[in-house]
């Protein structure tokens, strides 16, 4: 379980130091990724 949360670290600061994201920035992104995901389910099924 170690491993996979130091993976999960390592991938989020890749993509945040890629897009040159704050963590506020980061944050937001990761919500309305969220919204989004949860809108398209719900037409879905």
């Amino acid at each position: 379980m170690r491993k996979l949360i130091n993976k999960h670290k390592t991938l989020i600061n890749w993509y945040q130091k890629k897009f040159k994201l704050s963590d506020y920035q980061l944050l937001w992104l990761v919500f309305f990724k969220g919204v989004l995901i949860t809108i398209i389910l719900f037409k879905t099924f």
